[in-house]
Order: C-alpha cells, then structure tokens, then sequence
C-alpha cells in the first residue's frame, strides 16, 4: 500500500484506546512471523504515567549525542504517525513506514484476528530498527506496561517515570494497582530507574524488582550541568531520570542539552508568547499549574487558555487545576470521536467555539505582553501545531 493508504488502514483498525486488548499473546505471535526482530535490538524501554515521553527523548538526545544510531519509538503522534517511529531523531519517510506496514500486514495474514492499531506500528518499529541496524532503541510503553504490546522485548535498562491515576479502567483504580502494572516492565536482573513517586507507588515498584532480582537506581537530586532543555519545573525530575538512565549505558549527559520535544510546553509563539502543552491527565495539569503560576508571579501578562479533552480523562480535577489561574478561556474539541463536546467542560465565563482553528483565530486579540496556552489533549495539539508553526 501506499502511505495514504496504509493510514487509512489503521485507522479503519479502529481507535487505539478504545478497542485496546491488553495481553501479549497476539504481540509474541506476530513477532515469530517477522523472524522475531526484537532479538536482534538493545532497549531501554520506559513505563510511567507522565514524563515518559520527555524522558525518552532526551535519553535519545543523549545517545545520538555519543555518537550512536538510535530508534526511538513513541505515543501518541501530533501531526503524522510517521513520528512514532523515529532513526537519529528524525520521523521515518512516509515510503518506509508504507514498507513496513505492508511487511507487518503480511505477516498478520492467516492470524486469527489483525493486530491492532498500536500492535502494528509497533511491530512497523521493530522491523524498521532491526532493518536500520540501530545500536539502541529507546521504547516507550504505549499503556501500562505488563501486557501493554512493547513488553516482548528484554531491555538493557527499564524505566519508570512519575505514576499517577489515569486510565483506571484499564490498569486499576489505585495508583498501587497502576504502579504494579507499570512495574510489569521489569525483567530478571535489567536494572530499573525509579523517577520520584507517590510513596504507594514506589513501594509497589520496588517489591516487583526485588522479585525480580533487578537493581534499583533511584533518580536523585543531582546537580545537572546544564538547565532542563524543555519547559517546566518537572522537567527537573524527568532530566534527573534520563541521566541516570544514561549512566547505566555508560553515556553522559551532555547531550540531554539538545533534547526538543514538540507539544511539551512547546513556545511557539512570541508576543504573545503562545505554549502548547499535552497535558491531559490531572498530574499534567497540575505540572503545567505550576508553570503558569511562575508566569503570573513574574507579571508576565493575562492568561489565555485554549482548552480541549477526551471523554474518558478526569476533566473536572484538570479543569480546577487550570481554570483558576485564566484570564480568558476558550473551549473547544479536536477532531476526534473521543472528544469531549467543549459544552459539556466544566467552566463558567469560558467562550465555547467548535472547532480549534476558530479557537486560534480568537487568541489573536491577546495582547503582546501575554500568555497563550493550548493544551488538555495531544491530540488539540496536534491539531493546533501545524496552524501555528507553519503560519
């Protein structure tokens, strides 16, 4: 297939969350008919609930930095799912990712059932990293991390970023339960980094390694030798975790410096200064809270926010996180079938508008010493970027 048409078949897979089936089997039996590529990659694979992104880019920075040819594999995509696949930090061609699915989609033939979205641009990854030989991949859990499709593989190092509740309908409804899936990820003797967490988290964490007779390596409050490449006071603790991480490889942090990490507080703008931001969890929120409260203790202007969420997120934790702090908010919703219809956010005094460029067109009235933020969802992210950085 072409491009074009390879996307439309995943999409037509159906929405990766909400037709998710957790569990391996199907992962494993689609691995054995590719000629197992992962046995040919080292990992470093990353579980948590925020900051996995964040870390695995920069633990990427890092390693191309020392030189070596990286993989680094992600969730969700802003713009093109060719961005979930990435070699030496640049997307996969349109052309390869078309090659591997049609190579994975042949493999799937004859399988009782298709894998889905996620176990096929995961196995496109596999296959395209083993084709490019890279010296090391750096893997993102896509959800959870026990049964989520990523945990065939056996990493050199495992990591866990900050665990918090989200998605409780799959992974439980305490952050113990949650943390022991992300735990999942933890193989016989691989040592673990342990970003700062909830204490119940990481006592679940910590007893999954010692079952497992794999070290911990807790990220520590060490002095960094240089700032946080991305935006945020909770980048501290994710440049902290990507470090030691790096450590465990033998690789320094110097190359961290040159992270970026499009949708993550992302400036795109300037007078106003306009940020992007994924935060689509309540610990998402409460990180980026924290950075708009920094904005308005340095007089930084008005508070605009431009805000849009799936149905199945905790809105009204996210909302009385952020809403507070803005001046002058507008709902909205991305394009999607899990979009919250912006009526029904929780706000009083917003603007509610149907769809994101209408949204953008309303920020235009911000004056040059404010703030602009548009965030609740990857995916209004994704949507606004293009209209924003290539304007």
């Amino acid at each position: 297939m072409n491009f074009p048409d390879s996307v439309r078949f995943l999409y037509a897979l159906g929405n990766e969350v909400k037709t998710l089936k957790l569990g391996l089997e199907q992962m494993r039996n689609l691995a054995a008919r590719l000629g197992h590529p992962e046995r040919r990659l080292r990992f470093v694979h990353v579980a948590g609930t925020n900051g996995k992104g964040s870390v695995c880019a920069m633990v990427e920075a890092g390693l191309r930095h020392a030189g070596q040819t990286t993989g680094l594999y992600t969730s969700p995509h802003l713009v093109s799912p060719t961005e979930r696949i990435r070699i030496n930090g640049e997307p996969v061609t349109e052309e390869e990712f078309s090659r591997a699915f049609d190579q994975v989609h042949e493999a799937a033939q004859g399988m009782e059932v298709h894998p889905s979205y996620f176990e096929t641009v995961t196995a496109m990854a596999l296959v395209l990293f083993a084709e490019k030989q890279v010296d090391t991949v750096v893997w993102e859990v896509g959800l959870g991390g026990r049964l989520d499709a990523t945990n065939i593989v056996t990493p050199v190092v495992s990591v866990i970023t900050p665990v918090s509740l989200d998605h409780q309908e799959h992974l439980g409804d305490t952050v113990t339960k949650i943390a022991s899936e992300k735990a999942g990820i933890i193989k016989p003797g691989v040592p673990v980094v342990v970003a700062p967490q909830w204490p119940e988290a990481m006592a679940a964490i910590v007893d999954k390694a010692r079952a497992e007779g794999a070290p911990v390596i807790l990220s520590g409050p060490v002095e960094l030798p240089f700032p946080p490449p991305l935006a945020g006071r909770h980048q501290l603790d994710n440049c902290r975790t990507a470090v030691a991480a790096l450590a465990q490889l033998g690789v320094g942090p110097e190359g961290i410096a040159e992270t970026r990490w499009p949708g993550r507080l992302e400036l795109v703008g300037r007078a106003p200064d306009i940020y992007l931001d994924g935060a689509h969890n309540p610990a998402g929120a409460a990180a980026l809270a924290e950075f708009i409260e920094e904005r308005r203790a340095a007089g930084k202007g008005r508070i605009w926010m431009v805000f849009g969420v799936m149905k199945d997120k905790k809105v009204a934790e996210m909302a009385g996180h952020l809403f507070p702090l803005v001046d002058e908010l507008i709902l909205t919703a991305p394009i999607s079938e899990r979009a919250l219809s912006p009526e029904a956010i929780p706000a009083n005094g917003a603007r509610v508008v149907a769809s994101v460029p209408e949204a953008l067109s309303l920020i235009r009235a911000a004056a040059p010493g404010d703030t602009v933020f548009i965030t609740g969802s990857l995916f209004l992210v994704g949507e606004a970027r293009p209209l924003l950085v290539n304007s």
